[in-house]
Order: C-alpha cells, then structure tokens, then sequence
C-alpha cells in the first residue's frame, strides 16, 4: 500500500487520457466502446482526486486535431459527454466541486454548450475541485488566440508593451482560474504532450504509463502521486546541498 504525503498533494493535476481505442479493440470492440468506457474513468477518477485532496484536475478529451476521425466515431465523442453530463448533472450541482468546459465553443453542439453553462452557473461557488473538461482543444490554438488578444488590447492602449510579461499571458489563457499545473499524466504508453497545455507545462512533471485510459483507477492515480512526491522540483534553481 502507498502512503501519500498530504502535505505534497499537486493542487493541479492534467491527463492525456489516451488508449479507449486500443482498450476497445482488445476486447473485439469498437472504438466507441472504449470511449464509452473512457466517460466513466473520468468520472471515477475526479471523484477519487476530490477524495486525495487535489484542487483541480484537467482532463484532455478532444482535441482540436480529433474533428479529423472518422465521421461516426466524431459524432459519438460529440454526442456522449451531453449524455454522461446530463446522466451526472445533479450529483455534480450538489456536490462540492465545479465542472467547466475548457476549448473552443464555436463547433460545438448548443445543447452540450447550454448544459455546461447551466452546470457551470450552479456550481460556480462551489469550493470543492475544480474539474475540468478540454473538448476541441489544443494549445496551438489557445496560444495564438491569447496572442491576438494581447495585440487587440494593446492597440486599443488597455496595456502597454512593458505589461507584457509571463503573468499576463497566464490571464488570458483559459486555464485563468486553475492553479499552476503540477503534474500531467499520460495513459496507454506513448510519450508524446499532443499539443495539450503547452505553456502550462513549462515546469510541471510528467508521468507516463502503459496503463490504458478505461483501466486507469485511483490505486493508478497513487501511483503518480507517489512518483510525483519523489520528484526534486526546482523550478530551475540549484538545491541547496548544505540543507
């Protein structure tokens, strides 16, 4: 059994969830079967982060490269989440945590954006977790968008080419509101970031396993925690080998 220190909980924690496909497969499946499967795991998985104590966590679940699939499998990862929401939407709103939709919204079907808002209204001063959901995401996208900002309210003199720093860029990204990201984890084996939060991981540790997306579970969340709490996080300074 692991012990965890409770004292070096990451307050963020991001996950590539990555292998419903190949878990389906396994199984003689279709894909939408995994992803299926996969809907639960994030279920499962923010609920047992919430018991661990993180503040946050950031699933990635479509990105903004995934329109390219093929055209049933797009369909149902469009169509899914405003059934699981939907089956989930109560237990959530008198829950302790808040649910947010982090990506683009102009592709997206109304009815699953109108959901998210209304749960995201609700659960707004909620204290609990904050969990988080990247649907057509990709960090391409974010940066240049956060750009364009930045350029728009120079011209417009709402900031002035000294405000331009690290701090300000992290105001107009949409992980805002989210704590520094601590730790991103990777499920099915590959070793690749996918264009997921790529200035939010500047100083975050990775953790990568061979574990499967639908069969990741708390005891696999430990796992990462634990690898995490043995991590030397220095931030790029030098460790003080007197102390």
């Amino acid at each position: 059994m692991i012990n965890l220190d409770k004292n070096r909980i990451p307050k963020h924690i991001a996950i590539i969830c990555d292998g419903n496909g190949r878990w389906a497969k396994k199984r003689g499946m279709p894909r939408t079967y995994g992803h299926r499967k996969g809907g639960f795991t994030i279920r499962d998985v923010a609920r047992a982060a919430n018991e661990l104590g993180v503040k946050a966590i950031t699933f990635y679940c479509f990105s903004t490269e995934n329109w390219n699939r093929p055209a049933e499998e797009v369909n149902y990862l469009m169509s899914a989440p405003l059934r699981y929401v939907k089956r989930y939407k109560k237990d959530v709103i008198n829950s302790s945590g808040s649910l947010h939709l982090i990506g683009r919204k102009d592709r997206l079907p109304k009815p699953l954006l109108d959901l998210f808002n209304e749960i995201e209204e609700a659960t707004k001063d909620h204290t609990g977790i904050s969990v988080n959901l990247c649907v057509d995401y990709g960090s391409y996208d974010e940066l240049t968008t956060a750009i364009k900002n930045i350029c728009k309210d120079y011209k417009d003199d709402k900031i002035t080419l000294d405000d331009i720093k690290p701090e300000l860029m992290n105001n107009y990204l949409m992980t805002k509101d989210l704590p520094p990201l601590d730790l991103l984890i990777r499920t099915s084996g590959e070793y690749r970031i996918s264009n997921f939060l790529l200035w939010q991981l500047a100083y975050s540790e990775l953790y990568f396993t061979d574990v499967l997306w639908p069969d990741f579970n708390k005891d696999e969340l430990i796992k990462a925690i634990a690898d995490y709490q043995g991590r030397d996080r220095r931030f790029g300074a030098i460790k003080d080998e007197n102390k």
